[in-house]
Parts: C-alpha cells; sequence; structure tokens
C-alpha cells in the first residue's frame, strides 16, 4: 500500500520497511498531468474537437487512484486570471475534486493569480501537499513545509519514491510580491535547493526513486538535470511542451512533459528489482474522445458553464465576433511556422507599421478552430493582452534577435514573425530578408543589412520581461503605441471575416546536408 511519509495537520503516516526477497521487482505507476489552467469544458485542440475536459481526465484516473502502486501528480499552473472566464469566476474549486486522486501537486506561478488570501482559501480546501522547496517567506523559511520537510515520500510496497517541486527561474519576473502565497515570499536558487534536496533524500531518507514533479521550463529542468546528480525524472511542466519519455542529455534522467490544459496525462511505469530503480517506461496517453467523462462531474461542469454564461458579468464573453473559414493552427510554432502565429503576427506588423513583428510563441496557446469566434474563442487563443512595443533596431541586433529564437527551437520560447524570412541552419537564423517598405509590402523584401535600422514590434512582454530576448532589446530604444495584441486582432476578425490564414514559407529549415 502506498503511504506518504509527513505530517498532515496532526496525522503522522508511518511506513513500515519490509526487506524484498532475492530477485523481487516491484512496479510502479506514476501519473502525472499540468497547466491545467481551468481548461475544465472539452475543446478543440490539435485538430479535433471534444479533446480533454476535467470529467474525462478524472474517469481516467479515479481508478487507478485505488491502486497501491499508483501515485498521481499535479504539476500546477492550475488557475489563469483573465482567461478563460471560468478561471475568474470559479478559481480553485476543481482543487477539492482531485481529493483522494492526487498525491502531490507542485505550486505553479498562476496558482498564485489572485492572490494569497485566495490561495490559502484554496489550500485549505485540499488533502494533498503543495510542494515547492525554494518558495521562501520573508524571514527566508520554506512556505511549505509537511513535518518539517520541503518534499514528499512515498512508500509504494517495499519501494520508497522522494518528490519535490520547485519554483521556475522566471516566478520572481511573474509573479508580482503582492500577488505570492504569502506577501513579500522569495524564490530561491533552483540548484542549490535541489542539492540539498536530493541529498536528503538519498541519504536521510533512502528513497528508491527521486521524482521533480514540476514547475519551471523546459530549459530550467534540463539545466537542473545536469547540475545535480540523482534525480531519476523530471515531468515536464510550464512550458506547455508536448514530448515523450526521453533521456536529458549528459545525464541519467529522464523527462516526460504532458503539453497542456489535460489533453495529455503523462504515465510511467517504474521497475525496482531488489528495490533498485531498474526501468522506466512510458509515453503521453491523449484524452481523446474515446475515453469515457465522469458523467456526474460533466454534467455538474456544464452546469456550472451555463451559469457562467448567463452570469452578466461574463456574458459578453460568449457573444460572436466573426467567422473563420479554416483552423488558426497552433501547430509547428515551437519550431517553425503557424498558421496562428502568421495569422497573429501580421496583423501586428500591419497595426503598428514596421519592418519586422515578432512574438513568443508562448503567447499563443491554443488554435482558433473554423467556424464561430466569440470572445472566449479569442482570448483562449490569445491570454494574455499584450501592448505593442516598436524598437528601432540595427540589422545586427536583428540578427541577434532571431539567433536567440532559433537557440531556443522546441520550447515555447521561440518566436513567431511576420515581415521577415529566413532559414533555420544548425543554430543559426540565415539568409534573412526584410520587409522593404512597411507602409507597401507589395514591394517585397531584400537583404539583411547588418547597419541598416529597421523598425521590428514586439510584445512589452517579449521586449521587458522574457529572459534573453529582454537583453537585447534593451539595446535599442522603443515607444509604446498603446496598442494591444489582442484588440487589434478582434478588430481583424470582426472587419474580416471570414477569417483565413496559411503557412507561407517565412520559416524554413535548412536541409540536413547543410546543418
Amino acid at each position: 500500500m502506498k503511504r506518504l511519509v509527513l505530517l498532515i495537520g496532526t496525522v503522522f503516516l508511518a511506513l513500515l520497511h519490509v526487506p524484498p526477497a532475492a530477485g523481487q521487482r516491484t512496479i510502479v505507476t506514476l501519473l502525472h498531468f499540468s497547466d491545467y489552467h481551468s481548461h475544465a469544458l472539452p475543446f478543440y485542440s490539435e485538430g479535433q474537437a471534444n479533446t480533454a475536459g476535467i470529467a474525462r481526465a478524472l474517469a481516467y484516473l479515479k481508478p487507478l487512484a485505488d491502486d497501491p502502486h499508483t501515485l498521481i501528480f499535479n504539476g500546477g499552473d492550475t488557475m489563469n486570471h483573465g482567461a478563460p472566464a471560468w478561471s475568474d469566476k470559479y478559481q480553485c474549486t476543481e482543487w477539492s475534486w482531485w481529493n483522494g486522486i492526487v498525491d502531490a501537486m507542485a505550486f505553479g506561478n498562476h496558482d498564485a493569480d489572485y492572490g494569497p488570501e485566495v490561495f490559502a482559501r484554496c489550500r485549505a480546501q485540499i488533502t494533498y501537499p503543495i510542494l515547492s522547496a525554494n518558495t521562501l517567506d520573508p524571514q527566508g523559511q520554506p512556505v511549505s513545509q509537511y513535518d518539517g520537510k520541503t518534499y514528499a515520500v512515498f512508500a509504494v510496497g517495499s519501494v520508497r519514491i522522494g518528490v519535490f517541486a520547485l519554483a521556475g527561474s522566471d516566478f520572481e519576473r511573474l509573479v508580482r510580491p503582492e500577488f505570492r502565497p504569502v506577501p513579500g515570499a522569495t524564490f530561491a536558487d533552483r540548484v542549490q535547493v535541489a542539492r540539498q534536496i536530493v541529498q536528503a533524500l538519498r541519504t536521510d531518507e533512502r528513497v528508491n526513486a527521486v521524482v521533480l514533479i514540476g514547475h519551471a521550463l523546459y530549459e530550467d529542468d534540463v539545466a537542473l538535470a545536469q547540475a545535480v546528480l540523482g534525480i531519476d525524472i523530471i515531468f515536464g511542466t510550464h512550458s506547455h511542451r508536448r514530448e515523450e519519455l526521453t533521456f536529458i542529455p549528459e545525464t541519467k534522467t529522464v523527462i516526460i512533459s504532458p503539453f497542456q490544459y489535460l489533453t495529455y496525462l503523462s504515465r510511467l511505469e517504474l521497475t525496482f528489482t531488489n528495490d533498485i530503480l531498474s526501468d522506466v517506461k512510458g509515453r503521453l496517453v491523449r484524452m481523446d474522445d474515446t475515453l469515457p467523462q465522469d458523467s456526474k462531474v460533466a454534467q455538474q461542469v456544464m452546469q456550472m458553464q451555463t451559469d457562467l454564461e448567463a452570469d452578466p458579468q461574463y456574458a459578453h464573453l460568449f457573444q460572436r465576433i466573426g467567422e473563420a473559414s479554416v483552423e488558426l493552427s497552433t501547430q509547428g510554432q515551437v519550431s517553425g511556422e503557424s498558421t496562428l502565429g502568421n495569422f497573429v503576427m501580421d496583423i501586428i506588423r500591419t497595426a503598428a507599421q514596421v519592418h519586422m513583428a515578432i512574438a513568443t510563441s508562448s503567447g499563443f496557446r491554443e488554435p482558433i478552430p473554423p467556424g464561430t469566434i466569440h470572445e472566449e474563442t479569442l482570448r483562449s487563443a490569445l491570454p494574455y493582452p499584450n501592448r505593442i512595443l516598436v524598437y528601432a533596431m540595427t540589422g545586427t541586433q536583428m540578427q541577434n534577435l532571431l539567433d536567440y529564437s532559433v537557440s531556443r527551437s522546441g520550447s515555447d520560447f521561440f518566436s513567431q514573425v511576420s515581415g521577415v524570412r529566413f532559414r533555420i541552419k544548425g543554430n543559426k537564423a540565415v539568409d534573412m530578408q526584410i520587409l522593404k517598405d512597411p507602409a507597401n509590402p507589395a514591394t517585397g523584401y531584400s537583404p539583411l543589412d547588418p547597419l541598416a535600422t529597421y523598425k521590428v514590434a514586439t510584445t512589452d512582454f517579449q521586449g521587458l520581461v522574457a529572459g534573453g530576448y529582454k537583453e537585447i532589446f534593451a539595446q535599442a530604444m522603443y515607444r509604446d503605441t498603446g496598442l494591444e495584441v489582442r484588440d487589434q486582432v478582434r478588430r481583424f476578425i470582426q472587419v474580416n471575416s471570414p477569417v483565413t490564414a496559411r503557412l507561407d514559407g517565412r520559416i524554413t529549415v535548412a536541409a540536413s546536408k547543410e546543418n
């Protein structure tokens, strides 16, 4: 039987450890989801309608939760202020639905979206621990401690599984001080804290496997695994990355990432031989319409959605703003162009009258399906109301900008663009062509001049906040246009429906012989 070795309230759950017989094999199943962001209803994703939904995920996980050899984890980011509207109306209502199912949850940056009072109320309604070992109060003490520990140890038969979570390196920028779990909370160095925890788990707790359940960018997790020995498994979060089970280079650590919004669950099977981890197998399980929903939860979700749409505070979000004649897809946006990215970036470039527009793919969260577009559809696709900034940049600075984007290929920090065409060769953007005249795109493109000055539009997030990009943009002067991305896209849809978009070769990959 699995047991959590920590103090919750006044109840201590002890572990009875029985040495295994010679050659004894123990199989432990681990499941993980992350970045739910209040997507309670099934929705359109990756070209398929009726995907995901919390009722479907619960139906899949409930029977597994009863298995004493199974552990289930939530990687955090359960809410999202401003989009979808469900989040603003119901906040953490679903947290308690996971009681008896989830064994531990990582603290995600959006779990603080409604401030410390709401966070405290949310935490009071759940029976599973929230982990974030490097989230500290103003006195430098961990915010989340259980029996004086910042991790959890689970007993599964004779096997002990150590589980911990860490806030990402970008939380300091993303989570405003007044909204943190306690006012004035800070985020300690991930590597330093991880070393301490892995040492404690391996030496003091004598665990048989160490598991990190979130919540950080993919690059943070890779760097952590390479810097800290002894982490067996990382469940990827925060980057909204979809990745099957794979080894992190230069390590013995495996990572798997379940994309977003319950579209996938990560499912791993750990084999222990004489209590030594001997094999890890696993895959992503798609929550598509071939899987049943929990009928009771589905009915409750539909009633709550009906109430939401009838609420005068939110009813306007479900009004039609236009039509899409094709799917505006996010497919391909983390390594090349996407139809949604092309559509939005062309609108931004035209509105700002610039040579090039650029924005991280992290701002494009869902496709816009063909058919009626509601305000809520638009907000689901573009959940962040970013302002448009215009920079005066040299050709050399633009080259650095696009080279950095290419270096982030495979993550949601890869950028979508307009007004520029280039090939990806190795880790560089080559053969770059820039729009000649922002006021007259029909004049075509010309090669990038390193010494010339161009007008470049981006979001306030990318220009002022996003690590790696903001340092490049800081070398140039900018003006705030006062325009918001979502407003410009909405206006375009209203005027030009039915809207369409296509892939046009603005980003291509060099042939393998050239790489």
